[in-house]
């Protein structure tokens, strides 16, 4: 069979044009995606890509990434000491084994809990979000020996398991029923909360600032009140922090603005660096103890895979050299001036921004625009009328004022 035009000809380079990569991934990828992503007139492929900004592969066009693929570019695209520590990394291991005792593996976790000074001393890691949630819900149905979930309307937790329970019902419905046990409530509705909680309840699992929600903020004292009334009722505070942890609003974590420390915490996509996928689920001395009596209660092949761990290191060694955090929150202040006088409402902590528009589609419409213009934005999945905005951690005062100015363009 011949190939078709445009297709690659040598392995690993990529099609020369949009039409064939959009018809082989088409045929054997997803047709769905590529019709969707076509009826929004979004024809991007990604090709070359360095710092805060990546091209279009056909086109030529570049683009500022301020999507992040929910910040799994925190650092921007290949961060050079990121690739470096990887690329040395390979020349002496590769995923290791999980059945054994890893010191890369030791050190990511050593690294983690003086992230949050030691109040989660504990790592699980593994490949994705998904299953680092699935792993602290199981966690807490074991350690406490019940199995009700309270969760959130509108949140996202992963597509995999009992992360998928806990997301949005949205996201489980085409698939069938999910699994008994998970209570959903509205966010920042405390009294809704309080009321499901209670000595039937294993875990109460929530974002921090839920992203497919479009980053609506956390009610002061909310989280504060959710924790308490979990360890009240003997049950496990489950913070998700896989798009606002490592810097991403200022602090490392987002728990630290709202002094409501987790007894898990989920870590992702960023910690990696963009270069190989780790997650982990951070949890606290006395869950711990149930691994003592089940230490091989969970596994994971490629969870906490050495050449990631690596990665991983130098990720955590970025996010808290000094000056990082100061640097989020100096950006972060720049994109709130710049954006004064724009017609939106400014969500927004650190470089965690969710552009509202009054229309209930606004948020598509802007994204639209914000792509023209050659800024990659994407509109929140359950609030349409929010673009969520997210740019590197690392900018520059002209990469920024310069991603400014394009969003002024777009939206005046």
């Amino acid at each position: 069979m011949e190939a078709a035009t445009g297709s690659p000809t040598r392995t690993g380079e990529p099609y020369t044009d949009y039409a064939a990569a959009s018809d082989a991934f088409a045929g054997h990828v997803s047709r769905g995606k590529v019709r969707a992503l076509e009826a929004l007139g979004v024809e991007i492929v990604v090709g070359e890509r360095e710092g805060a900004r990546f091209r279009d592969a056909y086109s030529g066009r570049w683009f500022w990434n301020c999507h992040n693929n929910g910040g799994v570019f925190n650092l921007g695209h290949r961060h050079p000491a990121v690739v470096a520590a990887l690329r040395e990394a390979l020349d002496r291991v590769d995923v290791g084994n999980h059945h054994l005792v890893s010191g890369w593996r030791a050190r990511l976790a050593e690294q983690l809990a003086a992230s949050t000074d030691g109040r989660l001393p504990f790592a699980v890691f593994s490949p994705s979000g998904s299953e680092a949630v699935d792993l602290a819900v199981r966690l807490a149905r074991g350690h406490t020996g019940r199995q009700e979930v309270v969760c959130t309307i509108g949140g996202y937790h992963g597509l995999a398991g009992l992360a998928l329970a806990a997301s949005d019902p949205r996201w489980h419905e085409p698939f069938g029923p999910p699994p008994p046990g998970f209570v959903h409530v509205p966010f920042n509705d405390r009294d809704a909360a309080l009321r499901a909680v209670g000595t039937e309840t294993a875990a109460v699992i929530i974002e921090a600032i839920p992203a497919t929600l479009g980053f609506p903020m956390p009610e002061p004292g909310y989280l504060q009140a959710l924790a308490a009334a979990a360890r009240e009722n003997g049950a496990v505070f489950i913070l998700d922090e896989v798009q606002t942890g490592l810097g991403r609003t200022g602090t490392t974590w987002y728990y630290e603005q709202e002094d409501a420390v987790p007894d898990i915490l989920i870590t992702g996509k960023g910690l990696g660096g963009g270069v190989y996928p780790v997650s982990a689920a951070l949890i606290a001395d006395g869950l711990e103890s149930f691994f003592d009596d089940h230490p091989f209660a969970y596994v994971s092949t490629f969870g906490g895979a050495e050449v990631g761990c690596v990665a991983a290191s130098a990720v955590m060694a970025e996010v808290t050299r000094p000056g990082f955090l100061d640097r989020v929150v100096e950006l972060g202040e720049r994109f709130e001036a710049g954006f004064a006088d724009l017609p939106f409402e400014l969500r927004r902590r650190g470089l965690t921004m969710g552009l509202k528009f009054e229309d209930e589609q606004g948020g598509v419409m802007a994204s639209a625009r914000l792509i023209e213009a050659g800024v990659f934005a994407v509109f929140a999945e359950h609030d349409h009328s929010v673009t969520q905005f997210k740019p590197p951690l690392n900018l520059s005062d002209a990469e920024a004022d310069s991603i400014i100015a394009s969003v002024r363009e777009a939206l005046v």
